[in-house]
């Protein structure tokens, strides 16, 4: 645990922190419930007037569902505030393809983000396959999807995680599917989301952020915190969802700060 000097010492270093990026789960809630802190901490960066972004990679959900299902656990943070896997997926491919076409397994919150983004959905010669998180996967739309890799669509997907969390234990998330695509193709797909750093410049850009003048706040080590880093952003890790204290030592990066929770990074606002 940093020592209270050694915190000031980081900030002033870096200058004080003009944006702030967070992630969700496990920093602002937990199962559907809000954390210590939270609120406070979100109203802060509001009266500070704060530039900045809730970050998630789950693609399932748009920005309006995520925006409800939080004021639902006592949070207020309306849709253009939140940024996704999807909606970053939707931006890269925008300006890599503009008006280009994609056949997507995924939900409302893919669809939507390449819709608004110019995109033609189809499972005719489309230009990209685009692999989301979904709780509806299917045989049908796995094997379409490897037959158009096959035949030269280039492969994308949202996010690497291979399971995401549920009240019953882990689900099968975007990786484990895309390793599916991947051993009856031979084809990687290329991952927008966290880790990739290019989430987080593309959520910079959403909010004309600078990276020297931005903060990345996760809970976990291995794509929160790395993102971060690679991304040039100062980073804090709260000890409220995957990675605990006695982890951060196997990794060969550390996060500028590691606090117990949002409720003790309210103060560094």
């Amino acid at each position: 645990m940093t020592t209270p000097n050694a915190r000031r010492a980081m900030a002033t270093e870096r200058g004080e922190s003009q944006c702030w990026l967070t992630d969700m789960d496990g920093v602002l809630v937990h199962e559907g419930l809000a954390l210590p802190g939270a609120a406070e901490f979100l109203q802060r960066l509001v009266d500070r007037q704060r530039r900045f972004l809730v970050l998630t990679n789950n693609s399932i959900f748009t920005p309006r569902d995520l925006s409800a299902r939080l004021a639902r656990s006592g949070l207020q943070v309306p849709e253009d505030f939140i940024w996704t896997s999807a909606l970053a997926t939707a931006d890269f491919l925008a300006s890599q393809l503009p008006g280009g076409s994609a056949f997507v397994v995924g939900e409302a919150g893919l669809t939507t983000a390449l819709h608004d983004a110019g995109y033609t959905l189809t499972d005719t010669d489309p230009d990209y396959v685009v692999l989301g998180e979904t709780r509806t996967y299917s045989f049908e739309s796995i094997t379409r999807a490897i037959r158009l890799v096959e035949r030269g669509a280039r492969f994308i997907a949202t996010n690497p995680d291979v399971t995401g969390p549920s009240p019953e234990g882990p689900l099968p998330a975007t990786g484990a599917v895309a390793a599916m695509i991947t051993k009856a193709t031979g084809a990687e797909p290329y991952f927008v989301g966290k880790p990739n750093p290019m989430m987080f410049r593309s959520a910079l850009n959403r909010i004309d952020g600078h990276s020297e003048s931005t903060t990345m706040i996760g809970d976990r080590m291995d794509t929160d915190i790395v993102a971060g880093i690679e991304a040039g952003l100062d980073t804090v890790l709260v000890l409220t969802g995957s990675t605990k204290a006695s982890d951060v030592t196997r990794f060969p990066f550390r996060p500028g700060r590691i606090m117990d929770s949002i409720a003790d990074v309210i103060d560094l606002v």
